[in-house]
């Protein structure tokens, strides 16, 4: 991200090579601003910043710990705090429950490449404005992981729903709400809780 410090020059590097660590994620205030690669961050994308694999490379992620896994494209440079070794977008953090968790221990492996699109010379267009709002606590590939979440809220006087999407993922939301006002002050609420939460439009 261009807000970053400037990375080593990209390792060459060929299928197999693997990779631990620690894994974090990254979403706002860096949504739709530039990468290092030259395209525009989407977090909603699964793709992922390393320090010196070349853009385009793409490495599955093995959460070391769950066994979680979820596969990135890598079109940015990062993270450049010691000891971490991969910055994940939003959307793939919430595949392996990263988004909850903040970092977790990881293994990478290059499995391939994969060509960027055509780097835009403006940011996409803002999307139309939402008749309502979630505030959505993670998306799982697990059931029994959304239900666990669920719960966890509702001991908190919380009401939670629970959304499966085409994509097979299970969002655990709070809502909807009418107003965006008043889902930033349902996320404020829970944010020490939840720190990954995030408001999404109905319909996302």
């Amino acid at each position: 991200m261009s807000s970053r410090p400037s990375a080593p020059p990209s390792a060459t590097v060929g299928e197999g090579w693997t990779e631990k660590g620690i894994a974090s994620w990254y979403g706002e205030p860096y949504h739709r601003r530039r990468t290092a690669s030259g395209e525009v961050y989407d977090m909603h994308a699964m793709t992922a910043a390393h320090k010196t694999l070349p853009f385009g490379t793409v490495v599955k992620v093995d959460r070391r710990d769950t066994g979680a896994d979820v596969k990135v494209r890598i079109n940015d440079r990062g993270p450049f705090i010691e000891g971490r070794i991969i910055d994940l977008s939003y959307a793939a953090a919430q595949v392996i429950g990263l988004d909850i968790d903040g970092v977790a221990p990881v293994k990478i492996k290059v499995v391939g490449r994969e060509d960027a699109p055509l780097p835009s010379s403006q940011p996409p267009p803002e999307a139309p404005a939402a008749d309502c709002f979630w505030v959505q606590i993670g998306a799982f590939s697990e059931r029994d992981r959304a239900l666990r979440v669920e719960a966890e809220l509702e001991t908190s006087g919380e009401v939670a729903v629970i959304l499966v999407g085409l994509d097979e993922l299970w969002r655990v939301r709070l809502g909807p709400f009418d107003e965006k006002p008043e889902a930033e002050r349902t996320r404020n609420r829970i944010t020490d809780a939840w720190p990954g939460s995030n408001i999404v439009p109905c319909g996302g």
